[in-house]
């Protein structure tokens, strides 16, 4: 696969970066992940703008940003996936230097990587029948806010998921479920779309707002407010969203089934209707 790496298109095995990257030796960067469907960019726009802010939280000054569309849809069309389901994965560093904690330099070149992959479609049995989840504490830092490259709890948490058979491990902090190792979390509480708020506890998920429109669009009452871990016998459907994970309905939390341990219908009905809204997904070079 032809990947793009610091303004050059080179071929993935030829791809190379230096032992002193900050994204190396100190996870110091930042990545996005935005999915493709038929060959076309979805909801490009606000995960360009959440790289933006995320590189200004962590002061890496980068031109990047403006250069995506154009990256993306060269290679999207240099891979043949013109037609086809991916992902474009983004990782951006503070660049090669010297190994002190301190920034490096003034004038240091960040590091941009940017690359394609096919990432096909979950089956409708999948969306029907629904997955399980295991909690976990959640050992991450406070600004979970920042989509940082450093995730080396995510990895233990879903590796934790795999270990048990699970789809997904969510995150508990102070008896709340917060959200999962790579997907936001949301609930079905007395008829109303319950999510944890949007805080620096939380990755800002880009599905996660999208799927919050979605809800009022079709006339679901949402609230920003806790899912209480010793009260799920109160939760009425249980969700995930995400890039990579769509409307993903979770039927067992660690073993146990959540309600009558089906996907529920608020849950059907919103995975419907984004997958209605991947259709409309716009051009890469737009």
């Amino acid at each position: 696969m032809l990947v793009y790496l610091n303004g050059q298109y080179v071929d993935h095995s030829e791809a190379r970066v230096a032992v002193d990257d900050r994204g190396f030796v100190f996870a110091d960067g930042i990545y996005e992940v935005i999915r493709i469907y038929d060959g076309r960019l979805f909801l490009a726009e606000p995960h360009y703008a959440r790289l933006r802010q995320g590189l200004s939280s962590i002061r890496i000054e980068s031109g990047a940003p403006e250069a995506l569309p154009v990256i993306a849809n060269r290679l999207i069309a240099e891979n043949g996936l013109q037609d086809d389901d991916a992902i474009l994965y983004i990782q951006i560093t503070r660049g090669a230097a010297p190994r002190k904690h301190a920034f490096p330099p003034p004038g240091t070149a960040p590091t941009v990587f940017v690359s394609v992959k096919p990432f096909p479609r979950f089956s409708e049995e999948t969306y029907e029948s629904g997955q399980a989840a295991v909690t976990t504490p959640d050992t991450r830092w406070a600004r979970c806010d920042i989509k940082s490259i450093a995730l080396l709890p995510n990895v233990l948490a879903n590796q934790t998921a795999r270990e048990a058979g699970a789809f997904e491990a969510i995150f508990v902090r102070d008896g709340v479920l917060i959200e999962g190792s790579h997907s936001n979390l949301l609930g079905v509480i007395g008829g109303e779309v319950v999510t944890y708020p949007e805080c620096n506890y939380i990755l800002g998920g880009i599905t996660r707002r999208f799927v919050l429109d979605l809800a009022r669009g079709l006339g679901i009452p949402v609230r920003e407010g806790p899912i209480f871990v010793d009260r799920l016998d109160e939760v009425e459907e249980l969700f995930l969203c995400g890039t990579t994970t769509e409307v993903m309905p979770i039927t067992r939390l660690d073993g146990r089934p959540i309600s009558d341990g089906r996907a529920g219908p608020i849950t059907r009905r919103l995975g419907k209707s984004y997958r209605e809204a991947t259709l409309s997904a716009s051009p890469a070079s737009v």
